[in-house]
């Protein structure tokens, strides 16, 4: 009865967190229809990438797992959080179900200071943390054919349930390594 009870909670936090809860409705989602109107994630330290996605404009951050000394968490290289910005930007962390489901990464070490990342909710994108030539970590992925830094993914959603929404697309953008050029792509579910 106690697990059905914790089962329950997790489900009511997470359908929260999906839905807009508080004070945006879905209208209002709806009014701010383009990628780009989405507020950026400002002054997190070693911020990876972030993922947005409808119905509202709370905003999923991913960023370096390092300790006090400064060292990276071999285990765990990618800590994971939520900016609530309806809430007024309030940090609050994945619940069970969003980190298993929905918004985890997988990890594994693939060298001296690399990982190979996968999205646990698509793992048909593989993603790569590892060094840039000035020693900082990034996230690189391919983006329409091209080697990119990753900056943000957005996922379009026009109804559905939680379990099964109907996502239009998932948007990629990063940062050309090549050219320092922004490479944009929309990637259709299948």
């Amino acid at each position: 009865m106690k697990y059905a009870i914790s089962i329950l909670m997790a489900l009511g936090l997470l359908l929260v967190s999906y839905s807009g809860g508080y004070s945006e409705n879905k209208k209002a989602a709806r009014d701010v229809a383009e990628p780009d109107e989405f507020p950026v994630p400002k002054n997190v330290p070693g911020l990876l990438f972030y993922i947005q996605r409808d119905p509202n404009t709370n905003t999923i951050c991913y960023q370096l797992n390092i300790d006090k000394q400064g060292r990276l968490s071999e285990k765990n290289p990618v800590n994971m959080f939520w900016i609530r910005y309806p809430e007024g930007g309030v940090i609050k962390e994945l619940n069970y179900l969003q980190r298993k489901f929905a918004y985890g990464i997988n990890s594994k070490q693939t060298g001296n200071s690399s990982y190979e990342l996968r999205s646990v909710a698509y793992s048909k994108l593989p993603l790569y943390l590892r060094k840039d030539n000035k020693n900082e970590y990034h996230v690189y992925t391919s983006i329409d054919k091209k080697e990119c830094i990753l900056s943000r993914v957005f996922i379009r959603i026009d109804g559905g349930s939680f379990w099964s929404p109907n996502v239009l697309y998932i948007e990629l953008k990063g940062t050309e390594t090549a050219t320092g050029k922004t490479i944009i792509q929309r990637l259709k579910p299948s």
